[in-house]
């Protein structure tokens, strides 16, 4: 799936892995995220922490209408406090989308898929 952005000189067509690209140095970026981890984790049963070249295996994109939701999936650390993880990670994820690539989110719902201790 991609996004169209309609501009009065044409249109304009973003890629997933471009989004992805964006929306996980978002992720990435934020205190206590170790890194993305595959949307397919429990199916697999191994953690494997995502480069940037592999950041749309943890970025799911969903549209429904005028409705774009993202749904990212992260390993974090131990000791710090989850939720505000999530809120921070959702926070700049919404406001990256917008600065960088001009449309907005209206959803972005972040799966913790584990817990790393160092």
């Amino acid at each position: 799936m991609a996004i169209n952005i309609p501009t009065p000189n044409g249109q304009i067509t973003l890629s997933n892995e471009v989004i992805a690209t964006v929306v996980g140095a978002a992720v990435t970026d934020n205190y206590g995220v170790v890194g993305m981890v595959s949307k397919s984790f429990f199916r697999d049963n191994i953690i494997e922490i995502l480069r940037r070249e592999n950041f749309a295996k943890g970025v799911v994109l969903s549209q429904n209408g005028n409705k774009v939701a993202v749904d990212v999936y992260i390993l974090v650390s131990y000791g710090t406090k989850i939720s505000v993880i999530c809120q921070n990670i959702q926070e700049t994820v919404k406001y990256n989308v917008e600065r960088l690539l001009g449309f907005t989110l209206d959803f972005v719902n972040v799966h913790v898929q584990g817990v790393k201790v160092d």
